[in-house]
């Protein structure tokens, strides 16, 4: 595929980084120009930089690996407002918590999904790959990391599932975006018993598998 990512952070590398080993072709975008291309040549392969709107020009997906107060300066400077991600799937790994707190940024109910479909009219988002820390994408571990995704475009959850397999884990289509809210709530729990020094995988029950 040819993967867009909007962002030169530790997701935007970690992922990029399974990607272009997966055999995808990735550009790298982000405010520094400098940045985004010290970014791709670390990930090597057929990763390049360019400016934000030439990253998602012809782009099979897009990520927009941005923090919450980020989201509408990236994605206007990829030409969203304007049309430039119609049909396009986008994935939102963004987890608008407070530092150390966990508490949502996004007003009562909205989502993170819910503003990027806002800013980038007809774009097809995709909620995802934020529930696992940057330094573990992958990383060989136990057994698969289970990966909830949410969306109303079968084919773009499509994509996103293959984009999950491509890390090495396991996609998990959980609902229609509507239920993007949910994920993020959930990310901010995990999130804030992290910071206090609990791991969040020992709160869920271990349950046997269902057979349909």
């Amino acid at each position: 595929m040819r993967i867009g990512i909007l962002g030169t952070g530790n997701l935007a590398e970690a992922l990029g980084g399974c990607w272009v080993r997966a055999g995808h072709r990735v550009t790298v975008a982000g405010r520094s120009a400098d940045r985004a291309a010290a970014l791709a040549d670390r990930l090597g392969g057929a990763a390049r930089a360019a400016a934000p709107r030439r990253a998602v020009y012809d782009a099979d997906a897009v990520l927009l690996a941005v923090p919450w107060g980020g989201i509408d300066d990236m994605l206007r400077d990829a030409g969203a407002v304007h049309g430039s991600l119609a049909g396009v799937t986008v994935i939102d790994p963004i987890n608008a918590v407070e530092h150390g707190v966990g508490v949502l940024l996004t007003e009562p109910g909205a989502s993170t999904a819910d503003r990027i479909a806002a800013t980038a009219p007809g774009s097809r988002v995709v909620k995802g790959f934020h529930m696992v820390p940057s330094t573990q994408w992958g990383v060989s571990g136990p057994g698969p990391t289970t990966v909830p995704l949410c969306g109303d475009d079968p084919a773009a959850l499509a994509v996103a599932e293959t984009l999950v397999r491509d890390t090495g884990a396991v996609p998990a289509v959980v609902g229609g975006l509507s239920r993007a809210r949910q994920l993020d709530e959930a990310a901010g729990l995990f999130i804030s018993l992290a910071f206090a020094g609990v791991d969040p995988r020992t709160v869920l029950p271990t349950l046997p598998p269902v057979h349909s």
